[in-house]
């Protein structure tokens, strides 16, 4: 008997359940549920699960400590529990290819809450859009609620322009001067003029252009060339460009 609460003990120590990856349940059961909330993770993963509303609403009441969620594939009905008063201040938010959602979802996401000024994801590094139907309008919103952000996936949003670029990194922006890496690959309208806009990012050490048709390999190496003066970057594949020192 004392070895099995030894073993109950040790399997509901925090420090081993930092992260619970439930992506790709068919369904969250209860039990599941009770689980998640004993173990209080940090990072949350339920990507394309069938996860409710009223469940993701259960979860977040109880989460108090939750830094990074993962809710990729899962579908506006669910998500728009985080609009909550009560949802944590998270870091990490993935929102690829998210069934339902686009400009108006993400203002309902950002915006602050009943009488309070600040929105519940100021506190957020690392924001994940990934396929979705969004704007300029969401990328307005992003600078103006994540001063922190130093991540950002819009890659596959396709209405996306060289415009919304140089909205993202014009003078006064947050993410002009937080952004360090920025994944814009398979935005199909944008061309060799962004990386105009692009050259305003102060802090850039990874960028995306992968399968950007419209964006040429010549204008990316000019691009690395012109950054190159003072640190260090290459096109580690077609259209990727990193820093290296």
């Amino acid at each position: 008997m004392a070895v099995c609460k030894n073993w109950h003990k040790w399997s509901l120590d925090k420090r081993l359940w930092m992260q619970v990856d439930l992506s790709v349940s068919k369904s969250i059961s209860p039990q599941a549920l009770s689980g998640i909330i004993k173990r209080q993770p940090v990072t949350l993963d339920l990507s394309w699960t069938s996860i409710s509303k009223k469940q993701l609403t259960w979860l977040i009441n109880r989460l108090p400590g939750l830094k990074d969620l993962m809710l990729s594939g899962c579908s506006w009905s669910s998500i728009s529990a985080l609009s909550s008063p009560s949802c944590p201040l998270l870091r990490t938010l993935d929102l690829r290819w998210a069934d339902g959602i686009k400009d108006g979802q993400v203002r309902d996401l950002l915006n602050p809450p009943g009488c309070d000024n600040r929105s519940q994801l100021r506190n957020m590094q690392s924001f994940r859009l990934a396929g979705l139907e969004i704007s300029d309008s969401t990328l307005r919103l992003v600078i103006r609620h994540m001063p922190l952000l130093t991540r950002l996936d819009l890659s596959h949003c396709g209405g996306l322009t060289d415009q919304s670029i140089n909205l993202l990194t014009a003078v006064g922006s947050s993410t002009r001067n937080t952004l360090t890496e920025l994944n814009l690959g398979g935005c199909s309208k944008l061309t060799d003029a962004c990386l105009r806009y692009l050259r305003r990012l102060s802090c850039l050490s990874l960028l995306d252009l992968r399968e950007c048709k419209s964006v040429s390999r010549k204008a990316c190496e000019a691009f690395i060339s012109e950054l190159s003066v003072n640190t260090v970057y290459c096109l580690s594949e077609d259209k990727l460009i990193q820093r290296i020192s």
